[in-house]
């Protein structure tokens, strides 16, 4: 279990007054330290219900958006993950700006061993768009090639 020391920084989860932001809002990510950095494992967030704005028309976008990462020290809180991408509701940016902006979030956050953000949005207008974006330090080259070559496959 989790000492008090380990889960400072971590306000969101179980506070039930937590209100909800309504514009882009990186500085409600939380993280917590990692128990285990010796292992190489996988986390992996899908959020079913993101929503942004075309930044042209400021029609709705939705998406699934998929995050995979190899922690280093520092997590992400799943709480306030929720958050922040619950903050894009009301941001005007394309699909692709949404995913990157994500990513170096993300990255900038927790110092990942390597991390990757796909977007599967919603066909509007008959097209469908799913960006995908990685990152990995110089250990994961190989993984950041790998992924990305395999990301092309899974849009066919």
């Amino acid at each position: 279990m989790r000492d008090r020391q380990q889960l400072e920084g971590i306000s969101l989860l179980g506070n039930t007054g937590v209100k909800y932001p309504t514009q882009y809002a990186p500085e409600v990510l939380e993280t917590f330290i990692n128990k285990h950095p010796d292992n190489e494992y996988l986390v992996t967030f899908t959020c079913p219900e993101f929503t942004s704005l075309c930044p042209k028309t400021g029609q709705p976008d939705f998406a699934k958006i998929i995050i995979n990462y190899i922690p280093r020290e520092r997590m992400v809180e799943s709480k306030s993950l929720k958050l922040y991408l619950f903050s894009f509701r009301n941001h005007g940016d394309f699909h692709e700006d949404c995913i990157n902006i994500i990513l170096k979030d993300l990255c900038q956050l927790m110092d990942p061993k390597y991390i990757e953000v796909k977007g599967i949005f919603t066909p509007r207008g008959g097209i469908a768009i799913y960006p995908f974006a990685n990152y990995g330090d110089v250990e994961h080259q190989w993984l950041v090639k790998q992924r990305f070559q395999a990301s092309f496959l899974d849009s066919f």
